[in-house]
């Protein structure tokens, strides 16, 4: 997560100084005002609605009105359809972490899925952040506005639902947990009545290199939000209304599917570690999503929903299912794998046969994390897992990962790659996606008599065939 915030600011920074230098020569060029950029342009104006017909404000909904309490497939990222969630309990069995298995029933809602997709869920702010941005700038949530182009030909006529409340908007609608890009500081700044906390956003939002590194130092290591920017600097006082025209539209969050439709048509399994540590300041930060989902306990008679919808992917598994896989997941990279697993039983509990089918998974203690533990035995005794290789890092003295098993059972390896087999790897793109390759390059010098750059060719042409995927986050 730190690695992907340093990337996203350091892209912005590189921007920003392009920019300090493009300005000035556009300007002295076609001899333009250079002090002109510096004035506020607003996209929007608001308007305030009083005794508006409630039945006419968005609560919530991604595009049309009323549209979570009258669902219609198909269901989209436009159009998401409200799942109501069966189930949610803890995998881990000990430790200070947390990691959910979540089942949403779609049954009767149409969609449809398949191993290796993935699930997209609209997540909601916390309630008591979007309550302390109030707090600190004195307006009343329940007011229910629009924001409105002020261009009146603009395609874009509002930057998200409206009319809403600045309750909805702020929970629903807008980012306010991300650190805030530099334009959003440079904005901010107007409105500020302390010299020395404005000075400071101007240097962050500037292109000079102490800027970017406070920036980097102040904003995303120690990993601010807007609020917290403007708790600690409580001379600057937006405007509510440009505050939400500047801050970025929330996402949807998406998690690999963990089930089969095969074994389960009618519901979809996520595996979701909760998202939950204290930065170098000593703020808690939660994820945005994941804290949201860890409160979503179902009850019999009115179970909890959340807006979400299926994204396509192409990780798939073999069309063959006599085709060998061998699969790398540490973590909550099993997730997919174990729809994979499941696709492959089904077929097993038939009596057709399947490839040889190989899981490299890791966590940190037998006892801690190891996911789907009963399941994963059990799959190894029916013959769907024809091996099941678990890493544990810290059992022992010494650290023991994935790539460590994969260099252990190489013979193997190279055995169901040279039968035609498919590798899949899912997980950590900072270290363990470029690990495994890596050792997948020197199973084939050791096992398959290559040298470097054919091994690294072969699996090259694995990749272009199909039979090499990735799915992988930072």
């Amino acid at each position: 997560m730190c690695l992907y915030g340093e990337m996203v600011s350091s892209i912005e920074e590189d921007f920003v100084t392009w920019k300090e230098k493009l300005w000035p020569a556009v300007c002295e060029k076609f001899g333009l005002d250079a002090s002109a950029e510096d004035e506020s342009l607003r996209d929007f104006r608001l308007e305030v609605h009083e005794n508006l017909d409630m039945s006419r404000v968005f609560t919530g909904e991604m595009a049309r009105l009323k549209s979570y309490d009258r669902s219609k497939p198909p269901f989209d990222g436009k159009n998401p359809y409200m799942a109501p969630i069966m189930e949610n309990r803890e995998l881990h069995k000990s430790g200070d972490r947390s990691c959910m298995h979540i089942e949403l029933d779609i049954s009767g809602s149409k969609i449809r899925y398949s191993a290796g997709d993935h699930i997209a869920i609209y997540p909601q702010n916390n309630a008591a952040t979007v309550q302390k941005l109030a707090d600190l700038l004195q307006f009343d949530l329940d007011q229910v506005f629009s924001l409105v182009n002020i261009d009146d030909l603009a395609s874009k006529k509002n930057p998200f639902p409206c009319p809403c409340s600045f309750r909805t908007a702020l929970l629903h609608y807008v980012d306010i947990a991300s650190p805030p890009r530099t334009h959003v500081l440079k904005e901010i700044s107007r409105y500020g009545t302390t010299q020395s906390e404005v000075d400071a956003l101007l240097k962050m939002a500037s292109g000079s290199e102490e800027g970017k590194s406070e920036y980097n130092e102040w904003i995303v290591k120690d990993h601010r939000s807007i609020v917290e920017v403007l708790e600690d600097m409580p001379s600057i006082h937006p405007p509510i209304d440009h505050l939400l025209e500047l801050l970025p539209r929330l996402q949807a969050r998406y998690f690999s599917i963990s089930s089969s439709p095969k074994m389960y048509p009618e519901s979809i399994h996520i595996t979701a570690v909760l998202v939950d540590y204290h930065t170098r300041t000593g703020r808690h930060v939660e994820g945005v999503a994941t804290s949201w989902l860890a409160t979503k306990r179902p009850n019999e008679n009115n179970p909890p929903k959340v807006p979400m919808f299926v994204r396509k992917s192409g990780f798939r598994p073999p069309v063959r299912p006599i085709s060998p896989a061998i699969m790398i997941g540490p973590g909550t990279g099993l997730a997919p794998f174990r729809g994979f697993i499941q696709d492959r039983s089904v077929l097993v509990r038939k009596q057709h046969r399947i490839g040889d089918t190989v899981l490299f998974f890791g966590c940190r203690r037998k006892a801690e994390d190891f996911l789907y533990e009963e399941e994963l035995d059990e799959y190894k005794k029916e013959g769907t897992l024809a091996g099941l290789h678990v890493a544990f890092s810290r059992d022992q003295d010494h650290k023991v990962y994935v790539t460590h098993l994969l260099r252990n059972n190489k013979e193997t390896v190279w055995k169901l790659l040279d039968a035609g087999g498919h590798i899949y790897v899912c997980g950590d793109a900072r270290n363990m996606a470029r690990d495994v390759h890596n050792v997948l390059v020197q199973v084939c010098q050791d096992c398959g008599g290559m040298s470097e750059a054919p091994a690294e060719e072969y699996i090259k042409s694995l990749s272009a065939k199909g039979r090499y995927s990735v799915d992988v986050w930072f």
